[in-house]
């Protein structure tokens, strides 16, 4: 029987283990996951998402500090159209964030930054443009496109001196998503080097309405596989969301995958980016606290644990420290949705929002607890202690489980 290992990914001359993991923002898939991924001799992503805020956390900067001094006087302002990020310290930020891991890079896989096209930052082609150029300067080894269609985002780069040398994907979760993009970029003369194929039970935002029981990722697939081999297109196609075994994984890989993308199991590793407590919560899932709601401002229905923090809380919008997902006239449905509910409450001290959450707070205080549909299999994954909390487990440990496994097994930590 067959084992992911049996299988390669191919970019031109090189080979990598079949196994991707996923790009979890913020700052969920750290550093420290994606550089293990690429010890391993796969492929580990990062996140931009809130880059600014990540290399205050990270490196002692004060981005954060220094937007809220700055439009500090606009926060009882409901008006945020005003409130904009500095370009050059956005591009500063993601060039340290990505820079000192590219710096720490060793064995002979590769580190890939996902990027959110959702996350318009009241400037949407600006910020994306600087975002992603700031990467490629970095030495990033490749973008995932991803939350979004990304119609003109490879237009954004493609004067760029290593446009057609690093790697550049997208998530898809459809054929017409694919034909789409693959249409709007033919002018640039430059095909994506790898398309990620995301199922209706992937983790965080999904790429479908909350009709999203009724597709599958096998089916979804399945088309893309067959548009792409009718047309002559050799692309790389990596399937994700679901994908829990190493089992799992070889099935997509014997129906032609290059590889596979892979999350929610690394969530519980000790060099995830979610603190220990959170973690247990995660642990602790059953199916029945996993829910698809619409509180996310993107418009795209989320995936997450039905006892996160951020689900209900009336928070006060932040957008002047962060207002990543201000649109380009400054507007946010969670702003809206505050504003309604504070209206709504004369007098009240702490009001609650149902339905929507400040992403960026909750995110950035890892306050909303997003996860793939899988979850409640990951106290099957590790030993329960004494005290009835669980053991984290090492992302090598999970790597190669991925990698080596059979028979739909997963091994325990030693």
């Amino acid at each position: 029987m067959k084992s992911v290992d049996d299988f390669r990914l191919r970019f031109g001359k090189q080979e990598l283990v079949p196994i991707v993991i996923g790009g979890m923002g913020v700052d969920i898939s750290t550093a420290e996951l994606a550089l293990e991924a690429a010890r391993l001799g796969g492929i580990g992503h990062i996140s931009d998402a809130m880059v600014n805020t990540v290399a205050d956390r990270r490196f002692n900067a004060k981005f954060v500090k220094d937007k809220l001094r700055q439009y500090k006087f606009n926060v009882a302002n409901t008006d945020k159209s005003m409130v904009r990020f500095d370009l050059g310290q956005l591009a500063e930020a993601t060039e340290m964030h990505v820079g000192r891991t590219m710096e720490a890079k060793s064995g002979d896989g590769l580190i890939f930054v996902n990027c959110m096209e959702k996350l318009t930052m009241n400037a949407p082609r600006e910020t994306l443009r600087v975002r992603m150029a700031a990467a490629l300067d970095a030495g990033i080894d490749g973008i995932t496109l991803a939350a979004g269609l990304h119609l003109g985002s490879f237009a954004l780069i493609e004067e760029h001196p290593r446009f057609r040398d690093a790697k550049l994907g997208i998530i898809v979760s459809s054929l017409r998503a694919l034909q789409l993009f693959l249409r709007k970029t033919a002018r640039c003369k430059r095909l994506p080097d790898y398309v990620v194929v995301e199922g209706p039970l992937a983790g965080g935002h999904l790429g479908f309405g909350m009709d999203w029981a009724q597709y599958d990722l096998a089916t979804i697939f399945g088309e893309i596989h067959r548009y792409l081999q009718a047309e002559q297109l050799a692309i790389p196609l990596i399937p994700a969301g679901g994908i829990f075994t190493g089992s799992d994984a070889v099935s997509f890989l014997e129906q032609g995958a290059a590889a596979v993308q892979v999350a929610t199991r690394f969530t519980v590793s000790k060099e995830c980016g979610l603190p220990e407590d959170v973690k247990q919560r995660y642990f602790e899932a059953s199916e029945d606290t996993i829910e698809v709601n619409q509180i996310s401002p993107t418009g795209y229905p989320m995936r997450m644990l039905s006892n996160s923090p951020a689900i209900g809380d009336g928070i006060r919008p932040n957008c002047e420290a962060y207002g990543y997902l201000l649109d380009s006239t400054g507007n946010c449905s969670y702003i809206s949705a505050y504003n309604r509910e504070v209206e709504a409450n004369p007098g009240v001290k702490k009001i609650s929002v149902r339905d929507k959450t400040c992403l960026c707070t909750q995110m950035r205080n890892f306050d909303c607890w997003t996860c793939g549909h899988y979850a409640y299999r990951l106290k099957d994954t590790a030993r329960q202690l004494p005290d009835g909390s669980y053991g984290l487990l090492s992302a090598e440990h999970i790597f190669r489980d991925y990698q080596f496994s059979t028979d739909g097994k997963i091994k325990a930590p030693e």
